[in-house]
């Protein structure tokens, strides 16, 4: 009998439940450049995080849907003093991207590795995937857009590169590197492939590459880590599970406990950003993927991979309760570290004298949840000085915030727009008023609602309280869809003082709702 519940609870845990689906994406939450994995029951996903700070999330997941947020691989964005945004220094849209992480059995280590602006490869080690991370070395070689592969015999290999693809071997203790050699030519006829993915499958090695955007290429050796690889398209056009969005592409592959193969892929879904979608895989007879399709596109829904297995949803309250904040949050740029405190509340002390929103320090920032939902915090402005603006605003190239104004102790509730970058992410316009009204009381209810279906012309619009119970649209934003800055909107609390340092804020919580609020709290 004890057998038999032994087998029976294996297979509770390995095989989905008849009947049993999800939908794609299987977190609407702007996640890029993924690599995902697992190690014992749990599936690991690290992403790009460009200039935000902490960088590089890890999420966890029992079933391969259900995703939470538990840490970030690089604590620190520690590659020069734009990283910090003083002294007229940004790092907008640099910072992580298309980086690598995984897990080596046989020193219990995480590694994750990334190339920081094409000019060296960093390497973050951990005993616990929740941390600390600890920059162990560099490595002076770039591995662009590169996977990481722990082989059978557990040497380090990495692939890298864009139309070239490089193999790197690296020590024994995966902290330098001892070769690299070129592997694979892309012709024209494919074009641009890069994004790389490392395997060992059945003896096999596996480059997977993608074309970006719309198209995944598969390179294979039966001869080795360094070739010589052929190659096969994967996907190409692939129709989108998602209407107005992009086509799957990139992300990784990964194996079930019960011998099945899944693809991760992500979608472009702007405004909003870039969304994982899943699919099942299957092995064609000349050792080759094959994506499992829906009326010949990627499906829109499929089979669970496993029992469904809930974790901590993604909508709700933060109170900031404790001393630090959940690993949902990341700030913009690195924040200053003296000027915020978390202690049943978020305190945010102005930390730069500044223009406007993207030049000031310690602005935190959440993920939007698609593909409709609001962002509401409650504030206590009554220790602002004068000169200085908080609220919550809708931050990307083109930007747009409510909150309060300070002018010689005369507070203001405003609806401020027109903020844009230029090409190269320098402040184009600084953006006005647009509505405002004089309140009084000290405390503040803000709130946007955020539209991230995928197309052009989609809305937040903000509003404000004095009661919590009623709110007034103050304003709205049509929202920037355009790929080039990469990152999507994002929720983000700021102050930041225009004259004088000294005034502050206290954030006491922030709410997600899904499908959203606006006027009402229902």
């Amino acid at each position: 009998m004890k057998l038999v519940i032994i087998v029976l609870s294996f297979l509770l845990t390995a095989v989905p439940i008849l009947g049993e689906t999800f939908t794609n994406p299987v977190l609407w939450e702007d996640l890029a450049d993924l690599d995902i994995f697992r190690v014992g029951d749990a599936f690991y996903y690290s992403a790009s995080t460009m200039h935000y700070s902490p960088g590089a999330p890890i999420l966890r997941s029992y079933d391969l849907v259900n995703w939470e947020y538990i840490g970030h691989s690089v604590p620190k964005l520690d590659f020069g003093a734009k990283y910090d945004l003083t002294n007229g220094l940004s790092a907008y849209v640099k910072g992580i991207y298309a980086s690598t992480m995984r897990y080596r059995t046989s020193n219990g280590k995480f590694y994750w590795i990334g190339c920081i602006e094409y000019g060296g490869t960093y390497v973050y080690t951990a005993s616990t995937i929740t941390g600390p991370w600890t920059k162990s070395s560099t490595i002076s070689t770039c591995y662009y857009d590169c996977g990481l592969l722990i082989d059978d015999d557990d040497t380090m290999y990495v692939a890298y590169g864009n139309t070239e693809i490089f193999v790197a071997q690296l020590s024994k203790d995966g902290l330098s590197q001892v070769t690299t050699k070129s592997v694979y030519k892309t012709p024209s006829s494919i074009g641009v492939l890069e994004g790389s993915r490392m395997y060992n499958i059945n003896g096999a090695h596996y480059i997977f590459c993608t074309r970006p955007a719309n198209g995944q290429y598969v390179l294979r050796s039966t001869s080795g880590p360094f070739g010589p690889y052929t190659v096969k398209e994967l996907l190409l056009n692939i129709a989108t599970p998602v209407s107005g969005s992009g086509v799957p592409h990139q992300g990784g592959l990964v194996q079930t406990q019960s011998g099945s193969w899944y693809y991760m892929a992500f979608i472009d879904n702007y405004p909003g950003g870039r969304t994982p979608v899943l699919a099942p895989i299957t092995w064609g007879s000349d050792g080759f993927p094959v994506i499992t399709t829906a009326n010949g596109g990627w499906g829109s829904t499929y089979d669970y991979p496993l029992t469904p297995h809930p974790v901590k949803a993604h909508t709700g309250t933060d109170s900031f309760s404790g001393t630090s904040l959940g690993p949902e949050w990341e700030w913009n740029h690195n924040p200053l570290a003296t000027k915020f405190t978390i202690d049943d509340g978020l305190n945010l002390s102005t930390a730069s004298i500044a223009s406007n929103l993207y030049a000031a320090r310690n602005t935190l920032t959440h993920r939007i949840l698609g593909p409709t939902s609001s962002g509401t915090i409650i504030m206590d402005y009554s220790s602002m000085q004068d000169g200085d603006r908080a609220g919550l605003a809708l931050l990307r190239d083109t930007s747009a915030w409510i909150g309060v104004k300070n002018d010689g102790g005369n507070f203001r509730i405003s609806f401020w727009s027109g903020l844009t970058m230029t090409s190269t992410w320098a402040t184009a316009s600084t953006g006005s008023e647009v509505a405002g009204a004089t309140i009084t009381g000290g405390k503040i209810w803000l709130r946007i609602y955020a539209d991230i279906h995928p197309g052009a012309g989609k809305q937040g619009r903000f509003y404000y309280s004095t009661n919590g119970q009623t709110f007034t649209q103050l304003g709205n934003l049509t929202m920037n869809n355009q790929w080039q800055f990469f990152m999507g909107y994002r929720y983000a609390i700021f102050n930041y003082a225009t004259k004088a340092l000294g005034g502050s804020v206290k954030v006491n919580s922030f709410t997600v709702n899904a499908p959203g609020l606006t006027t009402t709290n229902s």
